[in-house]
């Protein structure tokens, strides 16, 4: 066996340690949106800027404890899975945060307004491997459709899993979606190079992108450890089979049934 597969991978689990490497690549800056630590303070100047936020728990994954907050006329809300909860002020509204948040680190991302497809929100997933030949290559990419009475997207959170180009297709057309593909794609490359730097046992990434209105693309959260099993449902088993193969030459090994992602139709 090689000696980088001996190598237990570190795990960056603090999101906002990652975003903040993340940022010290220009190119990749761009594409990241505003995240600031939770506090009160700031949850007021992101909300009087960007008028709606997310909410996320520092270190976690699939989606749980996640929460969409705005700012309206009338006051505040917050969605929680599928329940909306709404205040008058700012101070009744962190209160309930951070009763929710049970005294673990959270952080405050500007909110993009994902594209619909169906009513429904979705954003993209995107995998980069290192290949037998050590050098980082994207080797799959779906699309995940939030579940109708949830904010976020993920699999785990009861989303449906599609094929990514046939999501931005239905805003973009052909050769704007391959372009946008081929952009993402290099986004995710240097993404990888960046955390590589900082930590060599990395094999593997996914990237959630969002596209907004502009179809311009952002990186919304990068997972050291991701998640495979919504390949398992699209049609195209070919990105499944390269993912598995680079895995195991990096010595993971992966679970391929989904309990609560969709296939979508």
């Amino acid at each position: 066996m090689n000696s980088f597969k001996q190598m237990k991978p570190l795990r960056m689990r603090s999101k906002l340690k990652k975003t903040r490497i993340l940022l010290k690549q220009p190119k990749i800056a761009r594409h990241i949106p505003l995240t600031v630590s939770f506090s009160n303070g700031n949850l007021q100047f992101m909300l009087n800027r960007y008028r709606m936020v997310y909410v996320k728990p520092d270190q976690g994954a699939m989606g749980v404890g996640v929460m969409r907050v705005e700012k309206h006329q009338g006051g505040y809300q917050y969605q929680y899975g599928t329940r909306v909860y709404r205040y008058s002020s700012l101070s009744a509204l962190c209160l309930a945060l951070r009763d929710r948040m049970k005294g673990r680190r959270y952080l405050i991302q500007k909110g993009i307004r994902l594209l619909r497809y169906r009513q429904r929100p979705f954003d993209l997933r995107l995998m980069v491997q290192k290949n037998p030949a050590r050098k980082w290559e994207p080797t799959g990419m779906f699309g995940r459709v939030a579940h109708p009475r949830k904010a976020v997207t993920n699999g785990s959170q009861g989303g449906s899993i599609y094929c990514a180009s046939r999501l931005i297709r239905s805003y973009a057309g052909k050769e704007q979606t391959r372009r946008l593909i081929k952009q993402m794609k290099h986004i995710a490359l240097l993404t990888a190079h960046q955390l590589g730097g900082v930590n060599r046992t990395l094999n593997e990434l996914g990237l959630d992108i969002a596209l907004d209105r502009k179809l311009k693309p952002w990186i919304l959260e990068v997972n050291t450890r991701p998640d495979i099993c919504p390949f398992t449902l699209l049609k195209d088993k070919s990105p499944l089979r390269k993912i598995i193969a680079y895995g195991r030459w990096n010595g993971r090994r992966y679970r391929l049934t989904c309990k609560k992602a969709r296939r979508g139709n």
